[in-house]
């Protein structure tokens, strides 16, 4: 294939690149964007599928966000206009009244010319979008929003942390998180080569690194802890093998596989992990790279609930916190999605 190929969805690209310039407005607590911190009046949308917004949809729970900001869910696939609510009754979100996230930011900015990207906030109120800047988000549900944090919340932002964990989240998301996707997209052979050296360059140093301590700022879960969980949860059964991620399955690392299932197995990380609508988004959306759309029936995911023995490293999920409880009536991955369930829907 030639630098210059492009086909079916259009992802493939020469080198990929992800365009980071998202709407910067942030919901702050004195409200300086114009956007204050206010119980009920704001809509996260997210979906199970995408790697970015699991991230806040796992922090939403972590933290006991959900009786003050509500959550709407797409379905799995979009097509080249948005993402759309086919989950719900009617194919509408029954808060905001719209068929496609695409809607929300109309509303704001009638002629908006860049993609329609989950996690979105949205301003219930007007039903417009607020940020789409999903790295801020999440920081801000930390920082912004503790005066509804619920009793027992961890600290997932530190204040001595901060310097050493942006060091850390930056090389995650270069390297990994965004390093499959430079790697699925890449239209040429020495650019797939590239990215594939950096990626598993990276993925040896959090082996490394994870090795010796149970979490990847120490004996607590942090954002860094959130961030990283997201991509992993997702390569055995799609980067792997969809983009090509394959000098070794992430079951095939002691370390990472063993800190993976550890997250997967505290409330708020894999009672959040969809993995059919995972597949699904993946195979069926990147056309170009599945041309059949094709989704396939492994991997067993029910591994993911065998022991991961990092209990030895001391330490624990939330320090001198709680667990959250229950996830809010609504809100739950059917039982048949999670580990060891149905291959696809």
């Amino acid at each position: 294939m030639s630098d210059t190929s492009r086909s079916g969805s259009g992802y493939v690209e020469p080198e990929f690149q992800r365009d980071t310039k998202y709407i910067s407005d942030r919901i702050t607590a004195d409200g300086r964007d114009g956007w204050p911190v206010e119980p009920g009046r704001y809509r996260l949308i997210a979906a199970r599928a995408c790697p970015w917004a699991n991230r806040a949809i796992i922090v939403r729970r972590l933290l006991g966000l959900e009786p003050v900001i509500s959550m709407g869910l797409t379905g799995p696939t979009h097509d080249a206009r948005s993402w759309t609510f086919d989950l719900d009754p009617g194919g509408r979100d029954p808060v905001l009244g719209y068929e496609r996230l695409q809607e929300a930011y109309f509303a704001r900015f009638p002629d908006y010319p860049k993609g329609i990207t989950v996690p979105a906030m949205v301003d219930v109120p007007t039903k417009a979008v607020v940020t789409n800047d999903f790295p801020q988000i999440t920081l801000d549900f930390s920082t912004e929003w503790t005066q509804y944090h619920r009793d027992g919340a961890p600290d997932l932002y530190p204040e001595k942390l901060r310097d050493e964990m942006a060091e850390v989240m930056e090389r995650i998301y270069t390297e990994v998180n965004n390093g499959v996707y430079r790697c699925g997209f890449s239209a040429s052979q020495r650019a797939y080569d590239k990215s594939y050296e950096r990626l598993f360059t990276a993925l040896d140093w959090l082996e490394e690194r994870l090795t010796g301590q149970r979490y990847l700022m120490g004996d607590t879960i942090t954002e860094a802890d959130v961030r990283l969980f997201t991509t992993l949860a997702r390569f055995d059964a799609v980067y792997h093998g969809h983009f090509k991620c394959n000098r070794q399955k992430l079951t095939e690392f002691r370390a990472l596989w063993a800190y993976a299932r550890d997250l997967f197995q505290t409330p708020g990380f894999g009672d959040t992990t969809d993995f059919p609508q995972i597949k699904e988004h993946y195979y069926v959306v990147h056309a170009d790279i599945n041309p059949t759309q094709i989704i396939p029936a492994g991997p067993d995911t029910s591994v993911w609930l065998t022991p991961h023995g990092r209990e030895e490293l001391g330490g624990s999920p939330f320090g001198d916190g709680t667990p959250p409880g229950p996830t809010p009536e609504g809100e739950q991955v059917p039982a048949e999605h999670g580990p060891g369930g149905i291959p696809h829907r």
